[in-house]
């Protein structure tokens, strides 16, 4: 579902990530001031910067959606059929990505858990 997550999220970063370059490519220096418009340059970067952000704020919105549908669904179906050992393993399986996709830069659970 949201297995490609990482490499979209690091194509949508480009613009964040090259934003000194962009900057020093694009907004003219004082003697060539006269020459490009800053004005509208850096309105051009500031526009794209934010497409970006709501873009890539999107992405993720919707990868947590899927994620929390599956395991609400997940769970649901356990309250069920208590008993059903592959459900468990499916659901403790989801819960765990979830965890990890919203917590990994701030925590890393011990290898044994």
């Amino acid at each position: 579902m949201c297995c490609f997550m990482s490499e979209l999220l690091k194509v949508m970063r480009t613009i964040d990530d090259r934003i000194v370059h962009e900057l020093n490519t694009t907004v003219p220096t004082a003697s060539f001031a006269g020459k490009i418009d800053a004005s509208q340059t850096c309105k051009q970067l500031y526009e794209s910067l934010m497409a970006a952000h709501i873009s890539r704020d999107r992405v993720i919105k919707n990868c947590i959606a899927q994620t929390s549908a599956v395991v609400k669904r997940l769970r649901e179906e356990r309250e069920k059929n208590l008993d059903d050992l592959t459900l468990l393993k499916q659901l403790r399986k989801e819960q765990t990505k979830v965890f990890n996709e919203r917590c990994r830069i701030h925590f890393k659970p011990p290898k044994n858990e």
